[in-house]
């Protein structure tokens, strides 16, 4: 049987039949009007007195059974003190005078003080059972006009699901599925949504760097190419160091390229190792001779990754802060948490592009390409790695003039990567 459905709903109805026949059969076997309760001893005594006495004729003997069985629905029989049958009405004629061990609750003897017995068999109602049998078939009917929804509906949304699947899978990347109710199943179909939601953004952010890149390769490849053709014509030292310098930002442009699409693929390994991040600030920052200042803390990190952000980050301010002094500080935000902040003095950004310029190849209005311009990756590369940190980077103007960039990490090392 291959559909759920089917298998969930046919799984209801037999486990609930089959309760209902065991509490059908427990009630058939243990309930008994027979058992040997005080009412029922009762009835024998009140049967036994109404009795004739010893000798008295049979047939006045069996007009009284004939009485008394007709108003309790009993067969009965009266054995004298040698076990003969005296008289009987119905099949408790059969009866054994000496009850078996293991014998129907249905049967009752009563021992009378003249010596007498009298036996009781208690008659099965046939039509109760009857009644009983279609009561066990409405109530089978009722569970199975009321499992069918309840099946139903569980492995409809697991069909749904299962469609969204088939559509993710056939390239519709805004394939979602509504999540309906508290169980397991909406666990997974949140789970699905949230699942669909990274990888598309992973693709549609491989698609827009592979786009970008495609672009950015464009314009050192063809200054290489124009420094080539005037080394060939005229020669001299010009043309040469133009070709290093364009051959180095390819090679910078490949290293952002790769360091990016690893860290939203998730391949980049991230070590985990202690970095003092007040160090590592001050080395970066004498590069351009610039002081560091804040507190002395330490990160659980990966330190090549995090001298990146760092570099990127001065780098950043150093090609855009006019020459202005840049200010660089980190500071303790408690609960394993830390802040980096680097301000430069230059034009600022626009606040409607504070986001935008962590996009890989954004450039705000007026920066070239290449050149003083970068290759539109460094801030991107900080937020990445930033994040992968268990923090994030943020663009804010500073008091007075300038960026501010301020980038939050954890530094014990416990937060999960994006």
């Amino acid at each position: 049987m291959r559909r759920l459905f089917l298998q969930i709903y046919l799984g209801f109805v037999g486990v609930l039949f089959a309760f209902a026949l065991a509490a059908g059969a427990l009630w058939w076997w243990t309930v008994d009007p027979a058992s040997e309760q005080p009412i029922v001893r009762a009835l024998a005594a009140r049967l036994a007195a109404e009795l004739p006495p010893a000798g008295a004729p049979q047939a006045e003997l069996r007009s009284v059974l004939l009485a008394q069985a007709e108003d309790f629905s009993l067969n009965l029989v009266v054995w004298d003190r040698d076990g003969n049958v005296l008289a009987s009405v119905g099949s408790a004629r059969e009866l054994p005078r000496r009850r078996p061990r293991h014998a129907s609750r249905r049967e009752f003897k009563w021992v009378m003080q003249d010596g007498r017995e009298l036996g009781l068999l208690f008659r099965r109602r046939h039509s109760s059972h009857a009644g009983g049998l279609i009561w066990l078939g409405a109530l089978g009917g009722a569970i199975a006009v009321g499992a069918y929804p309840v099946a139903r509906r569980i492995t409809r949304r697991l069909e749904r699901l299962r469609g969204a699947v088939d559509e993710l899978g056939g390239g519709d990347l805004t394939a979602r599925v509504q999540v309906e109710g508290r169980d397991e199943v909406a666990d997974l179909a949140r789970t699905f949504n949230e699942a669909a939601g990274r990888i598309e953004g992973l693709v549609e952010g491989q698609r827009r760097l592979l786009a970008s890149a495609s672009h950015e390769l464009r314009s050192p490849l063809a200054r290489l190419r124009m420094a080539v053709e005037l080394m060939a014509r005229d020669g001299g030292t010009e043309p040469l160091a133009e070709a290093e310098a364009d051959i180095a930002e390819l090679d910078e442009l490949i290293e952002d390229l790769l360091t990016a699409a690893r860290l939203q693929s998730g391949g980049a390994h991230i070590a985990r190792e202690r970095v003092d991040l007040l160090g590592l600030l001050a080395e970066e920052a004498a590069r351009i001779g610039v002081d560091a200042a804040g507190e002395n803390l330490e990160a659980v990190g990966d330190p090549r990754l995090l001298r990146r952000m760092v570099r990127n980050l001065l780098e950043n301010a150093q090609r855009h802060g006019r020459g202005e002094a840049i200010e660089t500080s980190i500071e303790a935000l408690g609960r394993g948490r830390a802040r980096l902040v680097v301000e430069d003095r230059g034009p600022g950004v626009p606040e409607h592009e504070h986001e935008r310029i962590f996009e890989p190849f954004y450039r705000p209005a007026g920066h070239s390409e290449g050149g003083d311009g970068g290759v539109g990756l460094g801030l991107a590369l900080v937020r990445e790695i930033a994040r992968h940190h268990g923090g994030d980077a943020r663009c804010l103007p500073r008091a007075g003039g300038g960026t501010r960039f301020e980038v939050d990490l954890d530094v014990t090392g416990d937060a999960p990567a994006p």
